[in-house]
């Protein structure tokens, strides 16, 4: 067997192996409560089984093809535009990064098409198939405008070498008074969305840019400033939904 084949074989077992060890307290959670307290046989044990081997291994796919292809087009795409020295493509690319990831985030997904669900059901919007689907596509658009706008920032502070905790601060404040003052029922979509943004689509790719652009910037400390564009990606939806939610009231 190529060496080659032999080192992907032993990462995709080592990636198994802490798949199976990230999984097991759920597992072993969702079994004694299952058996001591609700005290009843788990339903259609197999297909829970198979279920639960398919995660796994799903799982351990998805962790090997971040660390084979994401993390390093991040990574390299960062360094590029670096060495380019264009500071204008380099936000583009990191617009467009944040909004395309989180377009397509499936979590984002079912959280936008839930809301519309539930939003025709109270009244709020028209129960027709169009209005809903207006209604999720808007949503998804602004949370996905929100991140776009929060990695260019993002990456501005890493090219100022800003302190993160600064504009942490601001944005809560801004949070707390916008959570005052936007309609009442889109509160909770909009504190929901700040954390579907941090889902498996989005996060691999931004925080490598993050890290790449830090690590080929002289002076920059790639664990101080490259980490913290996540950070900015879970609040600003925060701040576009419930203006979103303002402007549609």
């Amino acid at each position: 067997m190529p060496a080659e084949m032999r080192q992907l074989l032993h990462d995709l077992l080592r990636s198994l192996r802490d798949s199976l060890r990230d999984l097991a307290p759920i597992v072993l959670v969702v079994a004694f409560f299952q058996l001591a307290v609700v005290r009843a046989p788990l339903p259609d044990l197999g297909g829970m089984l198979a279920g639960a081997a398919l995660v796994v291994a799903g799982l351990t796919l998805f962790v090997r093809g971040l660390e084979m292809g994401l993390f390093p087009i991040g990574e390299t795409m960062a360094y590029g535009f670096a060495r380019k020295g264009s500071v204008a493509w380099l936000l583009l690319f990191a617009f467009a990064l944040g909004f395309g990831t989180t377009i397509a985030e499936p979590a984002l997904i079912a959280i936008a098409e839930e809301a519309a669900t539930v939003a025709a059901q109270d009244g709020a919007i028209a129960v027709t198939e169009g209005a809903r689907a207006n209604y999720a596509y808007g949503l998804r658009l602004t949370v996905a405008l929100s991140v776009g706008a929060a990695v260019v920032l993002g990456v501005v502070r890493i090219l100022k070498g800003w302190p993160l905790h600064g504009f942490i601060m601001a944005g809560y404040v801004l949070v707390v008074i916008m959570t005052e003052i936007a309609p009442p029922e889109i509160i909770g979509i909009a504190y929901d969305s700040g954390g579907v943004t941090t889902s498996t689509v989005t996060v691999p790719l931004v925080t490598a840019l993050g890290v790449g652009l830090a690590q080929s910037i002289r002076g920059r400390n790639p664990l101080l400033d490259g980490f913290g564009l996540i950070a900015f990606a879970s609040l600003t939806p925060m701040i576009f939904v419930m203006g979103y939610g303002m402007v549609i009231g």
